[in-house]
């Protein structure tokens, strides 16, 4: 049985961003109640070294909507990394999912693309099978970023759970 990417990634995306949305507006309910700066939570680290929250996000969303479309052969579109607010990123997750709700299955399952090829022309240039990028490559990238920046913000006193970040499936 072949694997569906369709399947495998965007209602993924879709359930993971919209989980995202969730846990930011708690992010934002708690900076408020706590009546603290909410660039406090929007510029939190793990560690100096690591992205902060805003940049956490705008990565997850860059590969939600990058993977299907470079399945599909598409140009993948552009954002402009400008967020600076919860609002913000609500809009940018809000433009992501309606990007990745115009792929069909068709699009993804039945692409002529074969094979994906990351950073061209560098001497980091990395080629690989569509599913490879898709499922070893672009998901796990996805997931850390979620993963991440939900843990910024329960690392700094959100109260959100398993469930929150899981969202509806």
């Amino acid at each position: 049985m072949s694997t569906s990417l369709y399947n495998a990634t965007v209602p993924v995306f879709k359930q993971m961003l919209l989980a995202l949305s969730d846990v930011l507006k708690k992010g934002e309910e708690y900076a408020e109640q706590k009546k603290f700066d909410s660039t406090v939570l929007l510029q939190a680290r793990l560690f100096p070294d690591m992205l902060p929250l805003v940049r956490q996000v705008q990565i997850a969303c860059d590969f939600a909507k990058s993977v299907p479309s470079r399945l599909a052969g598409v140009e993948v579109a552009a954002y402009e990394d400008t967020e600076q607010t919860f609002a913000e990123l609500q809009q940018r997750i809000a433009k992501t999912l309606a990007l990745i709700n115009a792929f069909t299955p068709a699009q993804l399952d039945g692409s002529a693309v074969k094979e994906i090829v990351l950073r061209p022309g560098t001497p980091k240039e990395k080629k690989l099978a569509v599913e490879d990028y898709a499922l070893k490559y672009g998901m796990p990238q996805f997931f850390f970023h979620v993963t991440t920046a939900y843990n910024l913000l329960r690392s700094n006193g959100v109260e959100i759970g398993k469930k929150d970040f899981m969202g509806s499936y």
